[in-house]
């Protein structure tokens, strides 16, 4: 227990042994249970009235979330007390998983049970608590967030919306209008952020829609995620009483920053879940489309496809329960600390908000490449509004945007890592200095490296010490206008992410090799080694780039050196890994890792 991660970060420094993680093998019978009534309700309720979901057939909407109260799956990661299950972190995280196959209603159903709810159990007195957690477990209450508002975009403390206390003191009068609300058409209560009078800061408020003075404009006419509710709102003259300030005064911005990290963790885990929605009706198609007299399933160029959506897939899902466990880890040790079990969690996910942003871009990217090469798989009736696939390919393109775009994520990724080191919170600067003094030494021999992956693992300390070298020297030499230079922060982010995955898809399959055997698991194995063999790839692509950008002369030819010899490969036959990979999956006819 000890060699567990307590800090976001450290991946980038520390090694990870594969006993120290979750991975999605190991889930119980009890959490496969809620899986199991999240998709029996999603193909019983949803995918027949998709279309009329998409069409906002008056009404509908509101009554298919009602029958998701009914069935308690609002409440899963909802404490007892207040009638919820009381799921683990990451058992909370299977549940996204699995109702993100339900395309657009997805995201109503993870607004309410995340941004809609958690500032109330989080943030919210005993009475909040008990005056609205229970109704919204049971799908009495739909909420909604109300954060972005026109012309704040990215930076949500930009808020122009105003709250006034009245004069007799009872009430806080909120005008300003919100837009991009999810929910917004359908909710029974709004957590809305505003300033009070000249305050630096936002403050929050839970504000029933029954208070008056709000006005819900049309729902929004999107590319994608047609099915749920989007809107503004205008608050006119809006009276909140005093007790309904969520956490304090000038604590909104605060509890905004913290509640997007909890989104951007739970949008990986529903980009994992909608991208094997999407492989399967890949698969399937392949397995019925006839070209040239043969199953176009049979064609190299389509098991391609098939293998690359799946080690993807594969690698985002090791992460994301990775960094899930490490969630629940540091909420568990904060809690024997004493903390409550509220602050204890806000803080577990504050710790590894630099991983919350690498996987809210890696999943958001992973599935848009995967609907992408579907749509190519099926071809031109892919292109048609009669496949579920097109509307899976609209749908996927808003996870790029949504909990901050994912620039701002892979901004946000590098200068958390950087303050992080500045505080002394992650040693950073110690190993940055050992990688400096590596490239002006004479390389020892390496020794064979041990165990299946031993290469993969080898080809992974490479990558960590390109982030450092690059980091280190980009820090040293840009110094405070390295803020500036964004094209190199987000090459460093990109290095970054895919260490991370490379490192998770390792992690993962050498545990399921110490559970199933090393015969059993040869598809998994050949996913790790085109995965970690892409990624290095990738990851010198990133730092030539950024080291062309800052570094010049022999400065600029020494990094290159280093780089070509921690970045190094051997030589493999990707295309036979990538067809032992396909040919489970069209052998399975489905998604079956």
């Amino acid at each position: 227990m000890e060699n567990k991660a307590i800090t976001g970060g450290e991946f980038v420094v520390k090694e990870t042994a594969c006993h120290e993680i979750f991975i999605p093998e190991e889930f119980g019978e009890e959490a496969r249970m809620i899986q199991k009534t999240i998709a029996d309700f999603v193909a019983r309720e949803i995918i027949p009235d998709i279309d009329r979901l998409d069409d906002h057939e008056h009404g509908l909407l509101r009554e298919k979330l009602g029958k998701v109260g009914e069935l308690g799956l609002f409440g899963i990661s909802i404490p007892e007390e207040y009638g919820g299950f009381g799921a683990n972190f990451v058992t909370g995280m299977l549940a996204t998983e699995e109702i993100s196959k339900a395309f657009s209603f997805s995201v109503a159903f993870s607004a309410n049970t995340g941004i809609g709810t958690l500032p109330i159990l989080y943030y919210g007195t005993k009475e909040q608590k008990e005056k609205y957690i229970p109704r919204l477990a049971a799908g009495e209450l739909i909420s909604a967030y109300a954060l972005t508002e026109p012309g704040a975009g990215s930076d949500p403390n930009a808020g122009k919306t105003k709250a006034v206390l009245s004069a007799d003191g009872k009430n806080y009068i909120i005008n300003g209008d919100k837009m991009w609300i999810t929910n917004g058409g359908v909710a029974d209560i709004f957590i809305v952020f505003a300033k009070i009078d000249d305050d630096k800061d936002l403050s929050a408020f839970i504000v029933e829609k029954g208070y008056g003075g709000i006005k819900i404009g049309a729902e929004e006419n999107k590319m994608g995620i047609k099915g749920s509710s989007t809107t503004q709102l205008f608050f006119e003259d809006c009276p909140v009483p005093v007790e309904n300030m969520l956490a304090g005064r000038q604590e909104g911005f605060k509890m905004a920053l913290n509640v997007l990290n909890m989104g951007r963790i739970k949008l990986c885990g529903g980009s994992v879940g909608a991208a094997k929605a999407v492989i399967e009706h890949s698969v399937k198609y392949a397995n019925e489309r006839v070209q040239g007299g043969r199953l176009i399933s049979k064609y190299g160029a389509i098991k391609f496809k098939l293998a690359e959506q799946a080690i993807r897939i594969y690698a985002a899902e090791a992460a994301v329960y990775r960094a899930s466990q490490n969630i629940e880890d540091a909420i568990k040790a904060l809690m024997a600390e004493g903390q409550p079990k509220e602050k204890a969690t806000i803080e577990g996910i504050r710790r590894f908000a630099i991983e919350d942003a690498i996987l809210k871009v890696a999943g958001s990217e992973m599935l848009d490449y995967v609907t992408d090469e579907a749509v190519q798989i099926f071809g031109g009736m892919g292109y048609s509004a009669e496949s579920a696939v097109e509307r899976a390919y609209r749908d996927s393109r808003i996870n790029r945007i949504f909990e901050g775009t994912n620039e701002i994520n892979r901004l946000l990724t590098v200068s958390m890592l950087l303050q992080k080191a500045m505080k002394g919170e992650l040693n950073v600067m110690g190993p940055a200095q050992a990688v400096a003094a590596e490239l002006t030494s004479i390389p020892d021999p390496e020794p064979d490296p041990e165990g299946i992956f031993g290469k993969q693992r080898t080809t992974v300390k490479g990558m960590k010490k390109s982030i450092l070298m690059v980091a280190g020297a980009a820090v040293q030499k840009l110094m405070q206008t390295l803020a500036k230079e964004q094209e190199i922060i987000m090459n460093m982010a990109d290095m970054a992410i895919q260490t991370y995955l490379a490192e998770s898809i390792i992690l993962r399959v050498e545990k399921l090799i110490s559970i199933r055997g090393e015969e059993a698991c040869a598809p998994q194995i050949a996913m790790v080694q085109v995965f970690v063999n892409d990624a290095a790839d990738r990851v010198a692509k990133y730092a030539k780039d950024a080291i062309w950008s800052f570094a010049e002369g022999p400065e600029q030819r020494m990094m290159l050196m280093g780089l070509k010899r921690f970045t190094k490969t051997d030589p493999f036959n990707v295309k036979e890994a990538r067809r032992v990979i396909a040919e489970k999956l069209i052998e399975e006819n489905k998604y079956c890792f």
